[in-house]
C-alpha cells in the first residue's frame, strides 16, 4: 500500500495506506476491546443526566402537565420547540444515507453509519414531548386508527397532529430498516471474527445468513438502492409535516405556506451541524483521523453553507411577505419578534443561524476541526432558538391586549430537555460500543479513491501484481464463488 501514487486532482477519501484487513481491525476495534476510562466517564454522565430527565417525566406525569410554565395564551411552547428540534436533528442521517447515496457521493461512507443511527436516537428523544404532552402517555394508542369499541371517540384525520403520528412513525420505521440493511455485511464480518459463544450465536441471527457471495451482494445492493429511494422523499416530507403543525393556524406569524421549505432546509441545517459534533468527537477519541478526514468535514461545512443561506432567504423573505402583505398583524407579528420582550432570543437565531455560517467560507475554517466543533454546537443553539421564537413569540401577544402573556419554562421543563440528550448520548455511546460506527464494506469500496498502484518490474514474483486477464479467461481461471465480492469493493 506505501507504493501507492496519490491522484493530482483527488484528494483520498482514506487519508493513511491501509489494506482491507488493517481497516476492518480498526473499525472493528472499539467492540472488542475493553471500554476505556473515558468511555465509562462519558457513558456514566449520560446515564446519570438519563436518570434524572426520567425522574422528571415521572413526576410530571403524576402530577400533571401543570408543572409547566404554560397558561391561558401560550398553550404550546417548550415542548413543542424540542420535538421540532429533535425531529429536524434526525434529518441528516437520511440525507447522508439516501440522498447522498443516490448522487453517487463516495465521502459519504465513512460518517453514513453514525449519521443513521443519530437519526433513530434523534426521533426516540423528539416521540418522548408529544407523549408527556398527552398527560395519560398510557393512552397513546388512541391515536392508532384501528377498530376499537369506544363508540364515537375516533382520531381527527384532519389535525395536522394526527399528520405528525404517521410522519414520524413511518421516517422511523423506514430509517431502521434502512439502517439495519446497511448494517447486514458488517454483522456478518464480525460474526466471522467472534468465537463460540453467545455474541457470536447474536451476530449470527441478525446477519441473516450472509455469505458474501456474488447473489447476496447484488441482491443486497437492490434492496439497498430500493431503500434510499423511499427514505428520500421522507427528508422532505416529514419535516413538510411538521411544519403544518403551524401553517395550517390562522395565527399570525404562522400562517404562511414558506413553512414547509423553510423546516426542511433549517432541519438538513442542524442535523449536518449535530453530525459534524458527534464526528468531530469520534475520529479524536477513537483515532478514526485517517477515516474521517478533513475533506469530509469539510464537504458538510458546505453543505450548512447552502442550508444557511436558505435559512436566512426564509428569515428575509418572512419579513418581507408581512411588511408586503399589508396585513397589520402580520407586520405586528414580526416586530414584536425582532424588537418586543424576545428581541434576545430572536438575535440570538440571527447570530447563530444567519452570521456564524458565513463564517466557514474560509478554507482556514473550514479545516480547521476545533473552530467547525465550535460552530457546530453554535448552531445547534441556533436552531434551537429558531423554533422557539417560531413558537413562543406568535403566541404571547394575541388579538387582544388583554390576553397578552410572557412565558418562562420551569426547571421541569428544562429538566426534560436535559434528559433528553442524555438518552441520546446513552444509546449513541452504547451503539459505538456494540456495532461498527463506520461501515466497513463501503469503506473498502473507497479504499483506492484517487490512489493508483503502479507495476514494479523489480519486485519478487510473489510481491508483483497479478496479470490482468480479460473476462473470459478470468471467468475460466477462477470459479464464481472465488471472485464472489462487492462490485465496487476492489478485490
Amino acid at each position: 500500500m506505501s507504493n501507492q501514487h496519490l491522484s493530482p486532482l483527488r484528494v483520498p477519501l482514506v487519508s493513511e495506506p491501509r489494506s482491507m484487513g488493517q481497516l476492518t481491525e480498526e473499525i472493528c476495534a472499539p467492540m472488542e476491546r475493553a471500554p476505556t476510562w473515558k468511555w465509562w466517564v462519558a457513558f456514566g454522565i449520560a446515564v446519570a443526566v438519563l436518570a434524572t430527565g426520567a425522574g422528571i417525566v415521572a413526576y410530571q406525569v403524576g402530577t400533571g402537565i401543570g408543572v409547566w410554565g404554560l397558561n391561558k395564551t401560550i398553550g404550546w411552547a417548550f415542548d413543542i420547540t424540542n420535538f421540532v428540534f429533535w425531529v429536524g436533528i434526525g434529518h441528516a442521517g437520511t440525507l447522508i444515507s439516501a440522498i447522498l447515496f443516490l448522487f453517487r457521493q463516495k465521502w459519504r461512507t465513512s460518517i453514513n453509519r453514525a449519521a443513521e443511527a443519530m437519526t433513530l436516537f434523534a426521533v426516540m428523544c423528539a416521540a418522548l414531548f408529544p407523549l408527556i404532552h398527552m398527560g395519560r402517555p398510557w393512552l397513546a394508542f388512541w391515536v392508532l386508527p384501528y377498530p376499537n369499541t369506544r363508540g364515537s371517540l375516533w382520531v381527527n384525520f384532519r389535525s395536522p397532529l394526527l399528520w405528525d403520528v404517521f410522519a414520524i412513525s413511518t421516517y422511523f420505521t423506514v430509517s431502521a430498516v434502512f439502517w439495519y440493511v446497511g448494517l447486514i455485511p458488517d454483522l456478518a464480518t464480525v460474526r466471522d471474527r467472534l468465537k463460540a459463544g453467545f455474541r457470536k450465536a447474536v451476530f449470527k441471527v441478525m446477519s441473516l445468513g450472509w455469505t458474501g457471495s456474488n447473489r447476496t451482494w447484488s441482491r443486497y445492493e437492490t434492496v439497498y438502492l430500493l431503500l434510499a429511494g423511499l427514505a428520500t422523499p421522507l427528508v422532505l416530507s416529514v419535516h413538510t409535516i411538521v411544519s403544518m403543525d403551524f401553517a395550517t393556524s390562522v395565527i399570525p406569524g404562522w400562517h404562511t405556506t414558506i413553512f414547509p421549505p423553510y423546516f426542511v432546509a433549517g432541519a438538513v441545517f442542524s442535523g449536518f451541524a449535530m453530525v459534524l459534533t458527534l464526528m468531530i468527537i469520534t475520529r479524536v477519541v477513537l483515532g478514526y483521523e485517517h477515516l474521517i478526514t478533513l475533506r469530509h468535514l469539510e464537504n458538510m461545512t458546505k453543505v450548512i453553507i447552502v442550508t444557511g443561506g436558505l435559512v436566512s432567504l426564509a428569515y428575509a423573505t418572512e419579513f418581507f411577505i408581512a411588511w408586503y402583505s399589508g396585513n397589520p398583524y402580520e407586520r405586528f407579528a414580526f416586530m414584536n419578534r425582532a424588537f418586543g420582550p424576545y428581541a434576545w432570543a430572536y438575535w440570538t437565531m440571527v447570530t447563530c443561524n444567519v452570521v456564524s455560517p458565513h463564517l466557514f467560507w474560509f478554507k482556514k475554517i473550514r479545516t480547521s476541526p476545533a473552530a467547525i466543533f465550535v460552530l457546530s454546537l453554535v448552531i445547534n443553539v441556533g436552531m434551537w432558538f429558531e423554533r422557539f421564537v417560531i413558537i413562543v413569540t406568535s403566541l404571547h401577544r394575541d388579538y387582544l391586549p388583554s390576553s397578552w402573556s410572557m412565558y418562562t419554562p420551569t426547571m421541569v421543563e428544562v429538566g426534560t430537555f436535559i434528559g433528553t440528550f442524555g438518552l441520546f448520548f446513552t444509546l449513541f455511546l452504547l451503539f459505538v460500543r456494540v456495532l461498527p460506527i463506520i461501515s466497513i464494506g463501503e469503506v473498502k469500496s473507497v479504499l483506492g479513491f484517487a490512489r493508483s498502484t503502479p507495476a514494479h518490474p523489480e519486485a519478487p514474483p510473489s510481491t508483483r501484481p497479478a496479470p490482468v486477464l480479460d473476462a473470459p479467461e478470468a471467468a475460466r481461471s477462477h470459479p464464481p464463488l472465488a471472485i464472489a465480492t462487492r462490485k465496487d469493493v476492489p478485490v
